[in-house]
């Protein structure tokens, strides 16, 4: 045989064999893919083990889940419909949907549903059949946003404070002082300004040249109840920590008692409402004071004697 013969022989020998070799191997690997116990893992769309499929476990966020085959693991389904009529070695889990286990599914552990599910006579459930507790759920996500809630109004609360102290040092001075002294005055000027404003702005909104004013005093009063709250946490600072100690650990002092008190769920209503109405009628009298000072007169000032003759 010549060296061409040879080459043009091992050419079509070759990839004959590896033809061969593939589909002896194919149903090998065929076989090793229906086995996968990697965990299956789906934020939106559906789950599908298909009979004769080997999964690992299962969590789907958003969509239906479709057991025929077997989960070595639990399934958990957080919205979405689960229909088994496979095997699953593990607990299931829905938070909300429909849970259907057919004729001749198994499941190892427990079936942990919202609703009640619908079992078959012929499904086997080695577990315990539980409801999920979703009011300790609600309950606990509740309490989270509620302590976020607190933590950004004490924080912008801080900072406001903070910033009034910076630029207004003497007009806080002035709130404090007018919180120890004119306390009826305070009360009645934060009790008219927290009710009327409001009153006003929509009153304001009735006439057609009255709308901007009653928008902007609407939108404004987010702004203007915190200005109160902080006048409050600082008056009550100043009046535990007197002069000379620091405004700013005064202010401290007065926003920490009163964040802290808002924590208490039956009193936090109430102690913002007496914040913000007592900080707004110590600013409108610590305002109206200020102008009244400015409107006195400087008294006369007597010119000096002239100087002696000389002798």
């Amino acid at each position: 045989m010549t060296v061409s013969r040879r080459v043009l022989a091992l050419c079509v020998i070759v990839p004959f064999a590896a033809l061969s070799l593939l589909a002896l191997a194919a149903p090998a690997l065929a076989a090793d893919s229906e086995e996968n116990d990697d965990p299956q893992i789906v934020l939106t769309g559906q789950v599908v083990v298909q009979a004769g499929q080997t999964v690992g476990d299962v969590v789907i966020f958003n969509g239906p889940a479709t057991i025929e085959g077997m989960v070595r693991g639990s399934l958990t389904s957080f919205n979405g419909d689960v229909s088994i009529s496979g095997t699953v070695t593990g607990d299931v889990t829905s938070f909300n949907g429909d849970v259907t286990v057919a004729s001749g599914a198994r499941i190892g552990g427990d079936l942990v549903t919202q609703s009640a599910p619908s079992v078959a006579s012929g499904a086997a459930i080695e577990g315990d059949r539980r409801r999920v507790d979703t009011d300790v759920i609600t309950g606990r996500f509740t309490w989270i946003s509620q302590f976020a809630v607190w933590v950004a109004v004490s924080v912008s609360i801080l900072v406001l404070g903070v910033l009034l102290l910076l630029f207004a040092p003497r007009a806080a001075e002035s709130v404090a002082l007018a919180a120890v002294e004119r306390v009826g005055a305070s009360i009645g000027w934060g009790v008219g300004l927290f009710f009327g404003l409001p009153l006003v702005a929509v009153i304001a909104l009735i006439t057609i040249v009255g709308i901007p004013f009653g928008l902007g005093t609407l939108l404004g009063l987010a702004l203007i109840y915190s200005l109160g709250y902080t006048a409050s946490c600082f008056a009550l600072g100043r009046a535990l920590l007197k002069p000379p100690t620091s405004r700013y650990l005064a202010f401290l002092a007065g926003w920490a008692i009163v964040r802290v008190a808002s924590l208490i769920p039956f009193v936090s209503g109430l102690v913002w409402f007496v914040a913000v109405v007592y900080g707004l009628g110590v600013l409108a009298v610590a305002v109206r004071r200020r102008e009244a000072m400015a409107t006195i007169p400087a008294p006369a000032t007597i010119p000096p004697p002239p100087p002696p003759a000389p002798a």
